[in-house]
């Protein structure tokens, strides 16, 4: 079945629905999560990481690899993200679904240009429309944002509380996010 599982994610590509698999592979949907286990350890230390994400999977390279796939591929190396980009790039990692809105009342700047600039680099994408007055965009993380920051899933992510007692001081805290 592991090997059944690989094949169909390889082949693919992209990203496959846990119902397309499972039909693929002639399993009941939950089944899946011990399958799922299986081949995420079977990855352990290989150049290939199992993505799960939103009810889908994917086959990525490790990011341990990064460097050298650039270098094969021809790759430069991306524009850094602006402190601005990488804080709302964290709001919505740790809030998603969130709208613009929802970013700029805990920034408590305009966020507009930061959030074009995310969903061009495709670190973020439109979830859907929030059930409110004008039906404001959720965002929410892309499986990019996952596959650059070198994790499978948003349960990866550091615990964050998000009381606080104090000012903060952004460059510290870029730093403990980041």
């Amino acid at each position: 079945m592991l090997l059944r599982a690989e094949a169909v994610l390889f082949v693919a590509g992209d990203a496959v629905e846990y119902a397309t698999l499972a039909k693929a592979l002639e399993l009941r949907e939950q089944d899946l999560p011990l399958l799922i286990a299986d081949l995420r350890q079977r990855f352990i230390g290989r150049g290939i990481r199992l993505q799960d994400q939103a009810g889908t999977l994917q086959l990525v390279s490790a990011p341990e690899a990064t460097s050298a796939l650039e270098r094969f591929l021809g790759v430069s190396q991306p524009q850094k993200l602006s402190p601005a980009a990488l804080e709302v790039l964290a709001i919505i990692a740790y809030r998603q679904p969130v709208t613009r809105a929802g970013l700029e009342a805990i920034r408590g700047v305009d966020s507009s240009g930061v959030v074009r600039s995310l969903l061009a680099r495709e670190l973020i994408y439109e979830v859907g429309r929030a059930e409110t007055l004008g039906r404001p965009v959720l965002y929410g993380t892309t499986s990019q944002f996952l596959h650059i920051f070198g994790i499978t899933s948003l349960a990866e992510l550091p615990a964050f509380n998000f009381e606080r007692q104090a000012p903060v001081d952004p460059d510290a805290a870029q730093e403990r996010l980041f």
